[in-house]
């Protein structure tokens, strides 16, 4: 792994390797670090803006705490490749995302240097909080660190949890990593100085003994004295808000100069007080990234690209993807209704609102990586008679699921979901999989779900959620390019319930919800080739369920496979329980349900993670073969 542009970092092979370093080498090493970051993150794609903004700190943190026993923890994790560099895993940076190899996020079955796994927002103040406390109650010593982004402290999860710090004793370390200016002013030279000053022993001692001298004044005088103190601090370094709630606030500081860094990490290193402390970092999201200064790219997330150029590498799509037909349907929708909003939480380019945002910029609300909020506040607005579409993927919806069920479903509001990144969805692995939203909404009375098999379909159900105004309503959809079909001139309202034929058999009925059809479809064509007739249908609606569909289906087919891109207690569940509930069970039929396995996806190409689930033709195919008895080995050949 020597490189002669980085043979400090050479040296490096676990955090202990560089405790001995002084500021110029941890420089020097800082610049080496995001020099391969970039060259890995240039190889595999990646999120690579905010590792890049957080690679001082990472050098900072690894040098001045006694890592994996103190215990480091990145909220989201997206920005911790700097970390795995560090942490022993720089011979595997080159396999990030890739199948078997490093996972994007944090993983504690990756690492010992990883203590929680993260990959959703804003659970990094609540886990190490929890770590704090199980430390005091056993007798430990060793500290505890939360790194959390800006927008991560957008989210009411990490103030609940400051909420409960702050009327602790335990010693917690938050690291605010303020990387878009949205809190703090310019940072200089002054505020340097002042949070150095703040996290000096010295200023510790003063401060401590003012407070036992205001405790000797009478009790008005006492309160009015710390909250002098408190607010005359608050106001010249913006951390009132922090204070009020608990915290030692110390801060903003640049968090791109080790010469500031490294003294006040030791400083609280070896803070004797108990109590939980806020140090509010200032840094610069995609520091030194190829691109553009203007590019949106260093922003999240990158394909491969070109170091020399800063060019993605892209291969050429053949379709339009899900996500910006969506934006293009719920556009046209909006042309013809002025009552149309959309919503998102903090993604309005991962859902192609921003879209949106261009044709209708008062019509669109970001609301902050706050999923909760946002399902309540659609809500709020559908009682009002607009029309709210919620744009959140999958994965996140989850984390608004009581709102979901308590202020939509059971008003009975016709707050509009659009899930994006049904299914599964390749390099994120499993935390970003949007594999339960069928089984967590299908349970919920009267709620409409749903799924596009392809880009029409997809067009065809944001017209019909935009039609449907007594309850609530979702339609999922994968993410990547669609399959290359003709889109419709406008979106046509389908009929609430009702599936379709794609094609007709008389051996084999494959029902399909979802993305998963054009493998049916080719399932359908090698089953051919052993004499099967075969039936392929497009559900299109989990619920209401189709039922006249699936009772032909079962009365005119042999073998009956249900595929969907869901977990177990999902579609498959539907067709079950109306099938048992009219005894269509008990006639012979040979039926088998394909859904995600009862485990997690491990991250890899979208083809192979299809096929490690036992979602695609092949297994269809092989399915539907062992319903009959007969063995795809000893099979005919295909005519």
């Amino acid at each position: 792994m020597a490189d002669s542009r980085t043979p400090l970092l050479d040296s490096v092979k676990t955090p202990k390797d560089m405790r001995g370093f002084d500021v110029e080498q941890l420089t020097q090493l800082s610049d080496e670090l995001r020099w391969e970051t970039i060259d890995a993150v240039s190889r595999t794609g990646g999120h690579l803006g905010a590792g890049l903004g957080v690679v001082e700190l990472t050098v900072a943190i690894h040098h001045v705490f006694n890592t994996p026993d103190d215990r480091l923890i990145w909220d989201v994790g997206h920005q911790a490749y700097p970390h795995k560099i560090l942490t022993g895993r720089r011979d595997r940076i080159r396999t990030l995302r890739q199948g078997g190899g490093l996972s994007g996020f944090t993983r504690r079955s990756e690492s010992e240097y990883d203590p929680f796994g993260a990959a959703h927002s804003s659970t990094s103040i609540s886990a190490g909080l929890g770590m704090a406390v199980a430390r005091d109650l056993k007798g430990g010593a060793n500290n505890v660190i939360a790194v959390i982004g800006d927008g991560s402290m957008s989210a009411g999860m990490a103030y609940e949890a400051m909420n409960n710090a702050g009327s602790m004793d335990s010693r917690l370390i938050v690291i605010l990593n303020d990387n878009d200016m949205s809190i703090a002013p310019p940072v200089g030279a002054m505020s340097n100085y002042l949070s150095r000053l703040i996290a000096s022993k010295s200023y510790r001692g003063l401060r401590e003994a003012m407070k036992q001298m205001a405790a000797h004044f009478p009790k008005p005088l006492e309160n009015a004295a710390r909250r002098a103190e408190e607010y005359a601090r608050g106001m010249v370094t913006g951390g009132t808000l922090f204070e009020e709630m608990g915290f030692l606030y110390i801060g903003p500081v640049d968090g791109h100069d080790i010469s500031h860094l490294v003294p006040i990490l030791k400083s609280l290193r070896d803070r004797p007080q108990a109590g939980p402390v806020l140090l509010h970092v200032v840094t610069e999201k995609g520091r030194g990234h190829p691109f553009d200064k203007d590019s949106p790219e260093k922003y999240h997330a990158v394909q491969k690209f070109d170091l020399v150029t800063g060019a993605q590498v892209k291969a050429k799509a053949n379709a339009p993807s899900y996500t910006n037909i969506f934006a293009q349907a719920l556009i046209q929708e909006a042309e013809k209704d002025e009552r149309i909003v959309a919503v998102t939480a903090a993604m309005p380019g991962g859902t192609g609102l921003d879209k949106f945002a261009q044709r209708f910029p008062a019509r669109i609300f970001d609301v902050g990586i706050a999923e909760q909020h946002a399902v309540t506040f659609a809500a709020g607005m559908a009682t009002e008679g607009m029309k709210p579409f919620a744009a959140i993927y999958s994965t996140f919806l989850q984390r608004g699921y009581d709102q979901v069920v308590h202020d939509v479903a059971i008003q009975r509001l016709p707050v509009r979901f659009a899930i994006d990144r049904a299914g599964l969805v390749g390099a994120d692995g499993a935390t970003h999989a949007g594999s339960f939203d069928v089984a967590y909404l299908g349970c919920l009375p009267e709620f409409v779900i749903m799924a596009a098999a392809d880009e029409a379909d997809l067009v065809h159900m944001v017209a019909t959620c935009a039609a449907i105004d007594d309850r609530p309503s979702a339609v999922r959809y994968p993410r990547g390019e669609g399959v290359g079909i003709e889109l419709p001139a406008s979106g046509v309202p389908l009929e609430i319930g009702k599936g379709r034929i794609v094609r007709e058999g008389t051996a084999v009925a494959i029902l399909s919800l979802g993305a998963r059809l054009q493998e049916c479809l080719a399932a359908a064509d090698e089953l051919a080739g052993y004499g099967l007739s075969t039936t392929v249908a497009d559900a299109r609606f989990a619920k209401p369920l189709d039922a006249d569909m699936v009772r032909r289906l079962a009365r005119e087919h042999e073998v009956l496979i249900t595929i969907e891109e869901g977990s177990i207690g999902g579609f498959s569940a539907f067709v079950l329980h109306q099938l048992a509930t009219e005894g269509l069970l008990d006639t012979g039929l040979k039926i088998r349900p394909l859904v995600l396995p009862d485990r997690f996806i491990e991250h890899d190409s979208p083809a192979r993670q299809y096929a490690d689930a036992g979602l695609d033709s092949t297994a269809i195919v092989r399915t539907a073969l062992g319903a009959l008895g007969r063995d795809v080995r000893t099979a005919p050949a295909r005519a």
